[in-house]
């Protein structure tokens, strides 16, 4: 299963929950070596060079996922529609010219059987932004860069809207744990 969402609306904490619930391996799009390199990627390269930078790491952490899931299942924190949506946004291209440079690749992607975009309001997302501990550029642009969050939940809507895994997750309210059971519940009828 894949979480997606914007920066801060709780995909980690849940990632982790549910690894640990399910017994799952918890796995985030830029896995190693791409972690450490992000920061560096997103301040000195073009949008294409960047994107490229993020498709190898999607490419990447596909191939891990499928080794996962040969001993258990998979919580990924972020994939594909991340990809798509963040990178649209952030460097002002159209969403369908990033959708187009991955359809090539879309083929070799493993393919979630659930991705669950997480939605908040902004006063809830601010809520949790405070409270953040590793509180990253991306995270500081979402309100300080003007037309960032509208331009990202947009191209997220959009995303989810083409997903056929997609189930659309409102946050507001509800617990990390209240939001695992509603995962796990919408798992365990998917499967009956």
């Amino acid at each position: 299963m894949v979480l997606e969402g914007v920066s801060g609306v709780g995909k980690s904490t849940l990632t982790r929950l549910l690894a640990r619930r399910l017994e799952a391996a918890a796995i985030h799009t830029l896995t190693d070596p791409h972690t450490g390199w992000s920061d560096v990627i997103n301040r000195g390269l073009r949008p294409l060079p960047q994107f490229a930078f993020y498709l190898s790491g999607l490419l990447h952490v596909s191939d891990a996922v499928r080794q996962f899931l040969s001993t258990g299942p998979v919580v990924a924190d972020r994939y594909a529609s991340s990809v798509a949506a963040c990178h649209a946004a952030v460097n002002g291209v159209g969403l369908d010219q990033v959708k187009d440079l991955i359809a090539p690749f879309r083929p070799y992607l493993v393919l979630p059987e659930a991705t669950f975009y997480l939605v908040s309001s902004d006063r809830a997302l601010k809520e949790r932004m405070g409270a953040k501990k590793d509180v990253k550029q991306d995270d500081t642009d979402l309100f300080g860069v003007p037309g960032r969050l509208h331009a990202l939940r947009a191209n997220f809507a959009a995303v989810a809207e083409e997903d056929p895994s997609a189930v659309l997750l409102p946050t507001d309210g509800r617990s990390p744990d209240d939001l695992s059971d509603i995962i796990v519940k919408h798992l365990e009828e998917r499967r009956a």
